[in-house]
């Protein structure tokens, strides 16, 4: 917002500088982005009068003038189209300095004499205008110094407010922040009731209670919009950045600044009927007054009359009702919006405008009496008229309630770090607009204004007490606490660590979206209904992940079609499993490789990773923490993994993730041509380890026994070296399987497990009769379970 600062300190003036008062408003949280003088440095220009003008005798588009500055005429040659007899100008007189060290010197112009130079807006760089003299009211006192008729020692002052701080859109708001920063009294503009003259009034009806819980509209019949705009008005607008167009406009413009309540002038004559508030029917036209059209959604809530649609609440007006220099009668409007209802409404359209920025970020519910009379007065004052009484519907039960709020002085001192006086509190909040009640001995019982609807709640309040008292004058204490270092399990394994450990067997580490596209989910999950997004980015990102491997499997494909052909990734996250009514969300870790098994190199063969190398990759994660024999993996199925490649992983009966090959139509499907292996591990499964236990090394000697076991195709490996470990006793410190044989010389429906196995006593040494009586246990023993042989 831009504002005057001069139209600013008409209302609450503190005797500080202009740049002691800038720097105050920025610490106050109203950030002052520009200070922009409203005209350019110059001397010598005075107000003066044209009293006749001449054809210039060699020179078609040169005239010649007689110009008074109040005390003496002097020739002047001009070449503006609008000079004429009557015209009061600017007029840089001879010794006058302009702009950019222009000096006025006597001159002939076309051999004919000039004392001086009639000015444009721009020549002073007052504005860009620069298509004729600045012309000036005609009732300007001819001789005063232009800088202090038109009060050009002035800046326009232009402040970056955040959205919550929609109150100081206007010279009230400011004012009252002003005056509350520098305990400096304010005069606000005094607003009478204006008496009806007429009984003419319209009809509203509020169709859209909730969007537009209070309209105001009230009749000006016969106003004269050939007069023109005050110069103090035009250039107090000029200052705020807003351009004059005609009274009943500028009006409506300079109550929204001063007051901050947007309003509209519509022609009484093209409102057929009375006035409805409703939402817009679904294709409905509009031209508005910047002679867009527009075709109007049903979530739009316009002003209509009982024909047609007239203007979008709170945005902009339609051209075929707005005002033009043949109106003779208006409708004023007065309204309060609802900021939800009007919110994003403006740019869907492509719009932005004065009115819509305001109600995006809430306007006063109870300004709109005030402003409707405030324009009252100002057109009557400019353009005449006679105004009928207010119409105002309203719908008390939507209108915004806000509930009293108490406020704790030692709440106060707990967030501010410092001790505020009860009576400087009172002030503060006073000087807001606060109404502030005893509630104890130290505490208050806050009544919120309407205009604050961004308070609600205690540390809102004690917010603005930081603010007014001032950031910078709070004590800087460094936080205090007490830092005893935090317990550290051994038996857990950190993600940290299992991201190194990965990163050591060569991984990269990916991070990817947790909403991915809803094919591609039941691509992974066919006939699992996903978590879909109420609002997401785009359509190919609206599902939210139950794997990490969608995200991994999209990053390998961009990683290939890179020529990257060796590809090792994983990634930490969340995945989540279920609807919103018993969601489960679950920390995974995940991997993907793909190509070959060793990066290339002269040393290295050109092999390409199999299931056995992701396997030892996921042996090392679950034994990071040191409980690797808590976990068996199995031949298990996956809708995503390859029927003949798919392993689960367990704990003690509860599953921990999957491991396996990408399932042949799954990999066409995505177009990958080559073998891609994934992994998948529930994260605190993994990281739940075993308590590090010393145990003394035995001084005496290792005997091994290998023993080379014929079992069934089908007999899986682990179940053997489990019965082996049940039966080897208790001074066995190594089982290890270390060959796995099918072919020539076996039964093809058996294979042979070779495992050697050793024991080691820690007080004495084992006798071969020990020994061999165990091996014969253990024989025994798979050979009743298993169907096992030693092979010969």
């Amino acid at each position: 917002m831009k504002f005057s600062e001069q139209w600013l300190r008409s209302w609450v003036n503190p005797q500080v500088s202009r740049d002691e008062l800038v720097a105050r408003l920025s610490m106050a949280g109203l950030e002052v982005d520009a200070v922009i003088p409203v005209a350019g440095q110059f001397s010598g220009v005075v107000v003066g009068e044209v009293l006749s003008t001449e054809q210039h005798p060699d020179a078609d588009k040169l005239r010649v003038c007689q110009v008074s500055n109040g005390s003496e005429t002097f020739q002047v040659v001009c070449g503006a189209p609008n000079v004429r007899p009557g015209l009061k100008i600017p007029f840089a007189m001879i010794g006058a300095e302009l702009p950019g060290d222009f000096k006025i010197k006597k001159a002939k112009l076309r051999g004919v004499e000039s004392n001086g130079m009639l000015c444009s807006a721009k020549e002073l760089e007052i504005s860009e205008e620069n298509a004729g003299l600045m012309e000036l009211a005609a009732d300007a006192p001819v001789g005063a110094n232009v800088r202090d008729y038109l009060e050009l020692d002035d800046a326009s002052i232009e402040i970056g407010l955040t959205p919550n701080r929609g109150d100081c859109l206007s010279l009230t708001g400011l004012a009252r922040e002003v005056g509350a920063l520098y305990s400096a009294e304010v005069r606000p503009v005094v607003v009478g009731s204006v008496a009806p003259q007429i009984d003419e009034v319209r009809s509203v009806e509020l169709l859209a209670p909730k969007a537009c819980p209070r309209y105001l509209g009230r009749v000006v019949r016969n106003v004269d919009l050939s007069k023109p705009t005050p110069l103090w008005m035009v250039e107090r607008l000029r200052r705020s950045d807003i351009r004059s167009i005609d009274a009943a406009v500028d009006i409506t413009n300079y109550v929204m600044i001063e007051l901050g309540q947007p309003m509209h002038a519509f022609d009484l004559d093209e409102i057929k009927g009375g006035v409805r508030v409703r939402m817009a029917e679904e294709g409905e036209k509009l031209v508005l007054l910047d002679g867009q059209e527009v075709t109007l959604r049903a979530d739009t809530l316009v002003i209509a009359d009982h024909e047609r649609a007239l203007a979008i609440a709170g945005v902009m007006g339609g051209e075929h009702s707005g005002v033009s220099a043949k109106t003779r009668d208006l409708f004023l409007e007065s309204a309060f919006f609802d900021n939800i209802a009007v919110a994003g409404k403006a740019r869907s359209y492509g719009l932005h405008t004065d009115a819509s920025h305001r109600f995006e970020r809430g306007v006063d519910s109870q300004l709109a009496r005030r402003a409707m009379e405030r324009a009252t007065e100002l057109l009557l004052q400019i353009v005449g008229g006679e105004a009928g009484p207010i119409v105002e519907a309203v719908s008390e039960a939507d209108l915004p309630k806000v509930a009293p709020v108490t406020l704790r002085a030692e709440r106060v001192t707990q967030m501010l770090g410092m001790t505020l006086e009860n009576t400087e509190i009172e002030r503060l909040l006073t000087a807001l607009e606060f109404d502030v009640q005893k509630a104890g001995a130290d505490a208050w019982t806050v009544g919120v204004p309407s205009h604050r609807f961004d308070v609600s709640i205690e540390v809102d309040l004690i917010e603005e007490l930081g603010r007014l008292y001032g950031y910078n004058r709070l004590p800087v204490r460094y936080p205090q606490a007490r830092l005893a270092p935090n317990t550290k399990s051994e038996s857990q394994a950190e993600l940290p660590a299992l991201r190194r450990l990965l990163v050591a067997r060569d991984y990269q580490e990916a991070i990817t979206y947790s909403f991915i596209d809803p094919k591609v989910f039941q691509l992974f999950h066919p006939g699992v209904e996903p978590l879909m997004l109420a609002n997401p980015i785009s359509a190919d990102m609206a599902a939210m992940r139950a794997s990490l491997w969608p995200g991994l499997v999209k990053s390998l494909q961009h990683n290939l079609n890179r020529q990257q052909t060796r590809v090792r990734l994983f990634e930490s996250g969340l995945r989540f499993v279920g609807q919103l009514e018993g969601l489960v969300q679950e920390n995974m870790l995940a991997g993907v490789v793909c190509g070959a098994r060793q990066p290339e190199g002269w040393a290295n063969g050109r092999e390409s990773v199999d299931f056995f190398d992701v396997k030892a990759d996921v042996e090392a994660l679950l034994g990071n923490a040191g409980a690797i024999e808590a976990f068996t993996f199995s031949p298990a199925e996956h809708p995503a993994l390859h029927p003949g490649q798919t392993a689960k992983i367990e704990r003690d009966g509860v599953l921990v993730g999957y491991l396996g090959a990408l399932h042949p139509e799954l990999a066409k499907a995505l177009d990958l041509d080559r073998p891609v292996y994934l992994f998948e591990l529930v994260l605190a499964e993994v990281a739940k380890g075993r308590l590090p236990k010393f145990s003394e090394l035995s001084r005496f000697p290792e005997v091994r026994r290998d023993l080379a076991l014929i079992v069934d195709l089908d007999t899986p490996a682990e179940f053997v070296l489990a019965n082996i470990r049940e039966t080897a006793g208790e001074w066995l410190t190594d089982l290890r399987l270390f060959d796995v044989y099918h072919g020539k010389g076996i039964d093809p429906l058996r294979k042979s497990l070779a495992v050697g196995l050793t024991w080691q006593h820690p007080s004495r040494t084992l006798n071969d009769d020990e020994v061999n009586a165990t091996t014969q246990n253990i024989v025994a023993s798979l050979e009743q379970r298993f169907n096992a042989t030693l092979r010969k």
